[in-house]
Protein backbone atom coordinates (compact mmCIF):
# COMPACT_ATOMS: atom_id res chain seq x y z
CA UNK A 1 0.00 0.00 0.00
CA UNK A 2 2.99 2.32 0.32
CA UNK A 3 2.89 2.70 -3.45
CA UNK A 4 -0.65 4.13 -3.38
CA UNK A 5 -0.59 7.87 -3.87
CA UNK A 6 -2.64 9.99 -1.49
CA UNK A 7 -2.26 13.21 -3.44
CA UNK A 8 -1.46 14.29 -6.98
CA UNK A 9 -3.47 11.35 -8.34
CA UNK A 10 -4.49 11.31 -12.01
CA UNK A 11 -8.13 12.26 -11.29
CA UNK A 12 -6.95 15.10 -9.05
CA UNK A 13 -4.52 16.43 -11.66
CA UNK A 14 -7.20 16.38 -14.37
CA UNK A 15 -9.61 18.40 -12.22
CA UNK A 16 -6.88 20.81 -11.08
CA UNK A 17 -5.71 21.54 -14.61
CA UNK A 18 -9.27 22.05 -15.87
CA UNK A 19 -10.18 24.48 -13.08
CA UNK A 20 -6.88 26.33 -13.41
CA UNK A 21 -7.54 26.76 -17.15
CA UNK A 22 -10.93 28.27 -16.24
CA UNK A 23 -9.15 30.90 -14.12
CA UNK A 24 -9.60 29.42 -10.64
CA UNK A 25 -6.71 29.62 -8.21
CA UNK A 26 -6.49 27.35 -5.21
CA UNK A 27 -4.36 25.93 -2.46
CA UNK A 28 -3.43 22.27 -2.40
CA UNK A 29 -3.89 19.96 0.58
CA UNK A 30 -4.14 22.72 3.21
CA UNK A 31 -3.02 21.08 6.45
CA UNK A 32 -4.87 23.70 8.51
CA UNK A 33 -8.21 22.24 7.44
CA UNK A 34 -9.72 18.90 8.53
CA UNK A 35 -9.02 16.16 6.00
CA UNK A 36 -6.49 18.24 4.04
CA UNK A 37 -8.88 18.87 1.11
CA UNK A 38 -7.43 18.28 -2.35
CA UNK A 39 -8.31 21.81 -3.49
CA UNK A 40 -9.04 24.80 -1.25
CA UNK A 41 -10.63 27.99 -2.62
CA UNK A 42 -10.43 30.59 0.18
CA UNK A 43 -12.05 33.27 -2.01
CA UNK A 44 -15.19 31.11 -2.25
CA UNK A 45 -14.91 29.51 1.21
CA UNK A 46 -15.08 26.19 -0.63
CA UNK A 47 -13.12 22.94 -0.78
CA UNK A 48 -13.04 20.07 -3.24
CA UNK A 49 -12.32 16.45 -2.40
CA UNK A 50 -11.56 14.08 -5.28
CA UNK A 51 -12.31 10.66 -3.83
CA UNK A 52 -11.29 7.28 -5.16
CA UNK A 53 -14.37 5.05 -5.22
CA UNK A 54 -12.50 2.08 -3.73
CA UNK A 55 -10.74 3.87 -0.87
CA UNK A 56 -13.81 5.84 0.19
CA UNK A 57 -16.42 3.08 -0.40
CA UNK A 58 -18.58 4.65 -3.06
CA UNK A 59 -21.58 2.59 -4.14
CA UNK A 60 -20.64 2.30 -7.84
CA UNK A 61 -19.12 -0.14 -10.30
CA UNK A 62 -15.56 0.82 -9.28
CA UNK A 63 -15.99 -0.43 -5.70
CA UNK A 64 -15.74 -4.11 -4.83
CA UNK A 65 -14.79 -5.62 -1.50
CA UNK A 66 -11.46 -7.45 -1.83
CA UNK A 67 -11.71 -11.22 -1.41
CA UNK A 68 -8.32 -11.53 0.31
CA UNK A 69 -7.92 -10.42 3.94
CA UNK A 70 -11.58 -9.32 4.21
CA UNK A 71 -11.40 -8.33 7.89
CA UNK A 72 -8.44 -6.03 7.26
CA UNK A 73 -10.06 -4.33 4.26
CA UNK A 74 -13.47 -3.96 5.88
CA UNK A 75 -11.87 -2.27 8.91
CA UNK A 76 -9.62 -0.05 6.80
CA UNK A 77 -12.24 1.15 4.35
CA UNK A 78 -14.89 1.58 7.06
CA UNK A 79 -12.42 3.69 9.02
CA UNK A 80 -11.79 5.84 5.91
CA UNK A 81 -15.50 6.59 5.59
CA UNK A 82 -15.78 7.42 9.30
CA UNK A 83 -12.87 9.86 9.00
CA UNK A 84 -14.50 11.39 5.89
CA UNK A 85 -17.76 11.96 7.77
CA UNK A 86 -15.95 13.61 10.69
CA UNK A 87 -13.92 15.85 8.36
CA UNK A 88 -17.03 16.90 6.41
CA UNK A 89 -18.81 17.71 9.66
CA UNK A 90 -15.89 19.81 10.93
CA UNK A 91 -15.53 21.70 7.66
CA UNK A 92 -19.27 22.43 7.58
CA UNK A 93 -19.16 23.73 11.14
CA UNK A 94 -16.29 26.01 10.10
CA UNK A 95 -18.48 27.44 7.32
CA UNK A 96 -16.79 25.75 4.34
CA UNK A 97 -18.79 24.49 1.36
CA UNK A 98 -17.77 21.03 0.16
CA UNK A 99 -17.74 19.53 -3.33
CA UNK A 100 -16.98 15.83 -3.62
CA UNK A 101 -15.96 14.54 -7.04
CA UNK A 102 -16.01 10.75 -7.17
CA UNK A 103 -13.54 8.84 -9.32
CA UNK A 104 -16.43 7.25 -11.29
CA UNK A 105 -17.25 10.69 -12.71
CA UNK A 106 -13.78 10.74 -14.32
CA UNK A 107 -13.06 7.09 -15.09
CA UNK A 108 -14.79 3.86 -16.02
CA UNK A 109 -18.03 3.13 -17.82
CA UNK A 110 -20.00 5.92 -16.08
CA UNK A 111 -17.47 8.71 -16.64
CA UNK A 112 -18.49 12.15 -17.81
CA UNK A 113 -16.50 14.39 -20.14
CA UNK A 114 -13.92 16.27 -18.07
CA UNK A 115 -15.25 19.55 -19.46
CA UNK A 116 -18.68 18.74 -18.01
CA UNK A 117 -17.17 17.93 -14.60
CA UNK A 118 -15.05 21.10 -14.62
CA UNK A 119 -18.01 23.23 -15.76
CA UNK A 120 -20.21 21.83 -12.97
CA UNK A 121 -17.44 22.42 -10.40
CA UNK A 122 -16.83 25.98 -11.67
CA UNK A 123 -20.54 26.80 -11.57
CA UNK A 124 -20.79 25.44 -8.03
CA UNK A 125 -17.77 27.47 -6.92
CA UNK A 126 -19.18 30.73 -8.22
CA UNK A 127 -22.91 30.32 -7.69
CA UNK A 128 -23.61 27.21 -5.64
CA UNK A 129 -24.89 27.14 -2.12
CA UNK A 130 -24.29 24.25 0.22
CA UNK A 131 -22.49 21.03 -0.51
CA UNK A 132 -22.53 19.09 -3.76
CA UNK A 133 -21.48 15.73 -5.18
CA UNK A 134 -20.43 14.89 -8.74
CA UNK A 135 -20.42 11.19 -9.61
CA UNK A 136 -20.70 8.92 -12.65
CA UNK A 137 -23.56 9.10 -15.18
CA UNK A 138 -25.54 6.16 -13.84
CA UNK A 139 -25.91 7.94 -10.53
CA UNK A 140 -27.59 11.15 -9.48
CA UNK A 141 -25.20 13.87 -10.60
CA UNK A 142 -25.68 16.50 -7.97
CA UNK A 143 -26.78 15.61 -4.48
CA UNK A 144 -26.73 17.89 -1.51
CA UNK A 145 -24.53 15.74 0.72
CA UNK A 146 -22.02 13.01 0.03
CA UNK A 147 -23.45 9.55 0.60
CA UNK A 148 -21.20 7.08 2.35
CA UNK A 149 -22.27 3.48 1.92
CA UNK A 150 -22.66 1.50 5.07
Amino acid sequence: MSGIKGKDTKPELVVRKSLFAKGFRYRLHDTRLPGKPDLVFPKYKAVIFIHGCFWHRHDCHLFKWPSTRPEFWRAKITRNTEVDKANYQSLSEMGWRILTIWECALKGKTRKPIDAVAKAAAHWLEYGKGDKVIQGDNYETCTSKPEFSG
